[in-house]
Order: C-alpha cells, then sequence, then structure tokens
C-alpha cells in the first residue's frame, strides 16, 4: 500500500490522539503532513514536536498567535477559514475529521470539494448540513469513511452489498453511565459521573452525549446520509458490552453485524487504509470466554435527547441545525456547572420549540442558525 499523507484536524482530542497512535505504528504507511486543533496549545505544541510536522492550525483563532511564537518554522493556520486553506496547503491524500462541533465543517467540506477523501469522526457535519455534504462529496467524486464504531460497522457490512437491499440498520447503544440508575435520580448526577463511561474513552463532549443518547440520536442522522436510509429504518439497540458494534438486517431476513472489542483504534484504522485492512496489536475478542451478549429498547422516557433527535430528522429544514447547536451549548452549561443533566434535553427542546421554521440553505445560514441555537440555549432561565 503507497503511503498515505494524512492531515489531522482535531489532533489533541480522543480521536485525534488514537489516529496519531495508529500513524506511528506504520510510518511506512502513513505521513501526517499536518495537524490542527481547536484551542489546545500546548497538547498540539507537544505533538508537532513528537511528529517534527510543521503544518500547524488553531481553530480558535486567538491560540495562534501562541503557536507562531513557539514555532516559527512552521506554517500556522488560525480559524475555520485558516482550517481551510490548510486543507489546500498540505494536499493530503486523506483528511481526518475529528474537530468538535461546528466549526469542523467548513474544512471537512473544502477537502470534499477539492475531491479529498474524508475519515469523518465527529457527527456536527452529517447532522447539521448532511445534504450539503454528501453533495459536495458526490459531486466530486469523494469518499467519506466513517470513524465512528457504529457507522464504522455499517459502511463494513455493507461492503459489496446493495443499499437498496438494506431493510433496517440496527444501531447499538452501551447505553451510558446511567443506563440502569433511576430517571429520579439522573437530575442530581455530576458532571464527572457523566464522564465516566463504563465501556468508551472518549472526548468530554461525546462522552456527555453518550450519557445523554444525543450521540445515538445523532448518528440515526449519520445514517440517514450516509448510507441512503430512512429514519424509520434505522432501529437503536441497547446493547451494554459494546461488542456488536452494529447491525444490517437486509430484504430476505439475513443480518449482518461487525463484532470486535471496544477499541477505536479498530475503526481508526480500518478509515486510514480502506479499502485494504492491516493487521493491528490489540488483544483479540474471544467470544468463548467474554460475557453473554444482550439487547434492549432504549428508555426515550428517561434519556429524552434520542427522541428529540429523531422529531428534528424527520422534521428536517433548519431543525437539525438547531439540535445540534443547542446541545453543544447544553453540554458546555452542564460541564461547567451552571445546569443540571435534567436540563440538558430540556434546553434543547426549548430551542427547538422557539426555532421560526426558516430553513438555511447556504453555509452561512447554516452557520448562523447553529449560532442562534447556541446563544439561545446558552442566554435561557430555569423554569
Amino acid at each position: 500500500m503507497p503511503e498515505k499523507r494524512i492531515l489531522l484536524l482535531g489532533s489533541t482530542g480522543s480521536i485525534g490522539r488514537q489516529t496519531l497512535d495508529v500513524i506511528s505504528r506504520a510510518p511506512e504507511l502513513f505521513d501526517g503532513v499536518g495537524l490542527a486543533a481547536g484551542s489546545n496549545v500546548e497538547a498540539l505544541g507537544e505533538q508537532a514536536l513528537a511528529t517534527q510536522c510543521r503544518c500547524l492550525g488553531m481553530g480558535f483563532a486567538p491560540a495562534a498567535e501562541r503557536l507562531r511564537e513557539e514555532f516559527p518554522d512552521a506554517e500556522v493556520f488560525a480559524g475555520a477559514e485558516g482550517l481551510v486553506e490548510m486543507v489546500e496547503a498540505c494536499r493530503p491524500d486523506l483528511v481526518v475529521g475529528a474537530i468538535s462541533g461546528f466549526s469542523g465543517l467548513p474544512s471537512i467540506l473544502a477537502a470534499l470539494e477539492a475531491g479529498i477523501n474524508v475519515a469523518l469522526a465527529n457527527k456536527e457535519p452529517l447532522v447539521a448540513a448532511g445534504e450539503l455534504v454528501t453533495r459536495t462529496a458526490d459531486a466530486s467524486g469523494a469518499e467519506i469513511i466513517p470513524i465512528d464504531s457504529e457507522l464504522s460497522a455499517i459502511f463494513q457490512c455493507l461492503k459489496g452489498e446493495s443499499r437498496a437491499d438494506i431493510k433496517r440498520i440496527m444501531l447499538t447503544a452501551s447505553g451510558g453511565p446511567f443506563a440502569q440508575l433511576p430517571a429520579e435520580e439522573l437530575a442530581s448526577v455530576t458532571p464527572e459521573q457523566a464522564l465516566a463511561h463504563p465501556t468508551w474513552r472518549m472526548g468530554r463532549k461525546v462522552t456527555i452525549d453518550s450519557a445523554t443518547l444525543a450521540n445515538k440520536g445523532f448518528e440515526i442522522f449519520e445514517m440517514r446520509w450516509l448510507f441512503g436510509v430512512s429514519f424509520s429504518q434505522v432501529q437503536v439497540v441497547v446493547h451494554h458490552q459494546s461488542i456488536i458494534h452494529s447491525l444490517v438486517e437486509f430484504c430476505d431476513t439475513s443480518i449482518l453485524a461487525q463484532i470486535g472489542r471496544p477499541d477505536m483504534r479498530v475503526p481508526i484504522q480500518y478509515a486510514l487504509t480502506h479499502p485494504q485492512r492491516i493487521p493491528i496489536s490489540i488483544e483479540a475478542l474471544d467470544l468463548v470466554e467474554g460475557r453473554p451478549l444482550t439487547f434492549a429498547e432504549p428508555d426515550v422516557e428517561k434519556f429524552p435527547c434520542l427522541r428529540l433527535a429523531r422529531e428534528a430528522g424527520e422534521a428536517g429544514g433548519g431543525y437539525p441545525v438547531v439540535l445540534t447547536g443547542a446541545d453543544e451549548a447544553a453540554v458546555e452549561l452542564f460541564l461547567n456547572g451552571s445546569i443540571r443533566f435534567v436540563d440538558i434535553p430540556a434546553r434543547i427542546e426549548r430551542a427547538l420549540d422557539a426555532y421560526d421554521g426558516t430553513a438555511p440553505n447556504r453555509l452561512d445560514e447554516i452557520r448562523n442558525l447553529n449560532d442562534w441555537a447556541y446563544e439561545y440555549v446558552t442566554e435561557l432561565d430555569d423554569e
């Protein structure tokens, strides 16, 4: 397999760090040509020193000045527009999109527009702008390769299959840290408890989204846009063991599943090497010695974010954009102690109810609506 030039957007987060680990294990296959982060100058600086990468970016523009001072011989790009320029400057074969939130969307679109394949980890681009993202990829012939474990599972199960034959996608959910907690106790849970995911080690934002089941709602959107299924064709199934990463049922009732240990380096490596596979040095799954595999329906009364996501998806228009902006703000408020865990879905629902229904058509309109939802939730007073 020829060496692949990788631009990593979101290098200091959980996915970014694990991607660098995968790259470091196969230096003959991968060349990390660019690193970008949101605002963590210290972590990005350490990565730049370790990798000797000299094409660097900061999504938070003011932080870029400090990076320029520390790395005067590096080319440093600042802000969302700078990350767009970075895509062109680094000339990558593959862009890894792992910047959390809406801010990574412009650079993802720039890569796809240029015909560059994107290994996509963050959910917001396909939730807030799924039609625009997939239309851009189709026009240029670029491929979107999902990194998220459940999306990667379906991507792999559909290899060589006709998407017209899909009857149902069964999207597995770990259930998060509060699956067994009585609903009446959710109001008192702390950010530290919500960040203690029982299976996966992820970034703070996505870990809270996992605790509220908002991430499963977002993944329904991803299934919709990546695989061309309707919202009604996606069934969320709680699978606490996180061994079966998702399943596809076909029109003849056959079901294919992708199974493995819950280690994000596996789907990351598959996204980097696609369409080929290479060995990976992690412990293989032993089904004989493993735990029983169980499945259950999610409790949407206890975790209303999943219901709100479905409703936003079915409503269409700008509702998915409001969903992502409102969720981002609500999660930040919870993490800094300003609101309770149960206020996250409550504030998202209030934003969706307050939205006037005007559908955005352009990227700037999508950005403005996202910002409106974020500000609306941030400025709300609890009733």
